[in-house]
């Protein structure tokens, strides 16, 4: 149990205190009920995520993820990372696995948070499927090609500010 753990665990007991205390224990009841359904909707997703996530480590060796993003990955990292972050349809629950297994795997911190980046700016499928047709192509592709340098300049400096840490905080 790591601290992403025991900060949840907190925060879990902080909100419920207050909730009960300031709206009694039916409404955390109902709030429990809820979280209950999100996890129950959310979970089969998670499960295969994960499942994917552990794949990934299976087909792509340690030596050649190392070689396309790892520390020492240069400017083809930062690339490459930016490049999967655009084309990679899905949600949060699909990538931070998959994301988590790449760490586990050699990806350096500058190709992850430009992969991160690019999901987050320049997400192919959200383009497409929500801003194009609801935006119009003139403001979506100008905001689409003014968005393109930054996710390898964001992990270009990311990298740089994880390395400059004076220690690592627990994590994958």
């Amino acid at each position: 149990m790591d601290g992403g753990f025991w900060f949840m665990f907190a925060a879990s007991i902080v909100v419920g205190v207050y909730v009960v205390y300031s709206y009694g224990v039916p409404r955390a009841l109902d709030g429990l009920s809820s979280g209950s359904q999100l996890l129950m909707a959310t979970l089969p997703k998670m499960i295969f995520a994960f499942a994917v996530a552990g794949l990934i480590q299976v087909i792509l060796p340690t030596d050649l993820i190392s070689a396309w993003i790892g520390e020492g990955s240069g400017l083809k990292g930062l690339l490459i990372g930016t490049v999967a972050g655009t084309f990679t349809p899905g949600g949060p629950m699909m990538h931070f696995p998959i994301v988590a297994s790449l760490l586990h795997s050699g990806a350096g911190s500058g190709p992850i948070i430009a992969y991160l980046t690019a999901w987050s700016l320049l997400g192919v499928h959200r383009l497409v499927i929500w801003e194009i047709p609801i935006l119009g192509f003139e403001i979506s592709a100008v905001r689409f090609v003014a968005s393109l340098a930054l996710p390898p300049l964001v992990g270009f400096v990311g990298s740089h500010l994880f390395h400059s840490l004076p220690t690592r905080l627990p994590g994958p």
